[in-house]
């Protein structure tokens, strides 16, 4: 049955509406980090620059001691260190979990792995802190690593969990016959067939590592360690607030994530059909 006009009309306002709300700050934060700093407190506002001012992306990157610069490519660096190594240990760990409680149940056990998920922040920050400084992590992207893994681990084993149990057992059960290890299953069997569930978590996963803010702003406190939504923070707590060279640091930190979501987009396509689709 064919859908009436004014429904079809209906869909695309709200479609181009979507995507307005979704476009319209992304391009407004490009937009302030280039405009010269009179237009930034102009009214009213324009939507396009009269000149280009490239010169706080040129600040970002001077690496002069005591410079933003030098604030902002470590706090890159670190939240580059503590995102992939978080996500790449939970990975790790979470691909055989995921397979051994998809192959072998044990569903209590796995809803006690989501109920640890589920525990509020401040319920950790006490026990993780004494921790941490009796060992001497205070301060350090080990710390960050250590506890971002405990808050990836449990989403990835969860939503690789899925993805496995769409694999058939019967290819499991081939590749056993033909002398293959457990390991060799998950390697050569089931991860190709699950490479969809795997680029989804991989993404999602870097994602909450890159943008959490609150353990690494209880747990550093300078360069060594601070990452960039942290460092961020600290851009915009000055008496004088610079909004163009906050949008500037907006942009160059939404970057990684943007690169890494167009080299896994097929991956994350396709899980999230088969998500929509199961069952």
């Amino acid at each position: 049955m064919r859908r009436p006009w004014w429904l079809s009309a209906l869909i695309y306002m709200c479609v181009v509406l979507l995507v307005i709300s979704i476009v319209a700050p992304v391009f407004w934060l490009v937009v302030m980090s280039i405009v010269p700093a009179r237009q930034l407190t102009e009214l009213p506002l324009r939507w396009l620059p009269d000149a280009l001012d490239l010169s706080r992306y040129a600040r970002l990157f001077s690496l002069e001691p005591g410079s933003q610069g030098l604030a902002f490519l470590s706090a890159m660096r670190n939240s580059l260190t503590v995102a992939f190594g978080a996500t790449a240990i939970a990975l790790l760990a979470g691909i055989p979990a995921a397979y051994s409680f998809s192959r072998f149940g044990k569903m209590g056990l796995l809803y006690g792995v989501i109920v640890t998920y589920m525990l509020p922040p401040v319920a950790l920050i006490l026990p993780l802190y004494m921790v941490f400084s009796a060992l001497g992590l205070l301060n350090t992207t080990i710390a960050l690593i250590i506890v971002y893994c405990t808050i990836l681990l449990p989403f990835v084993t969860w939503l690789l969990k899925s993805g496995f149990d769409a694999v058939p057992v019967d290819i499991d059960e081939a590749a056993r016959i033909d002398g293959a290890s457990v390991l060799g299953v998950i390697r050569h069997v089931v991860l190709p067939v699950a490479v969809a569930a795997l680029g989804s978590a991989t993404l999602f996963a870097l994602l909450l590592a890159w943008d959490e803010f609150f353990y690494a702003l209880l747990y550093t406190n300078d360069l060594r360690a601070k990452t960039l939504p942290v460092a961020i923070g600290d851009f915009a707590s000055g008496r004088m607030t610079d909004y163009g060279l906050i949008s500037a640091v907006g942009v160059l930190a939404a970057l990684p994530p943007v690169v890494v979501g167009f080299l896994l987009q097929k991956s994350l396509i396709s899980g999230l059909a088969a998500g929509s689709t199961k069952g």
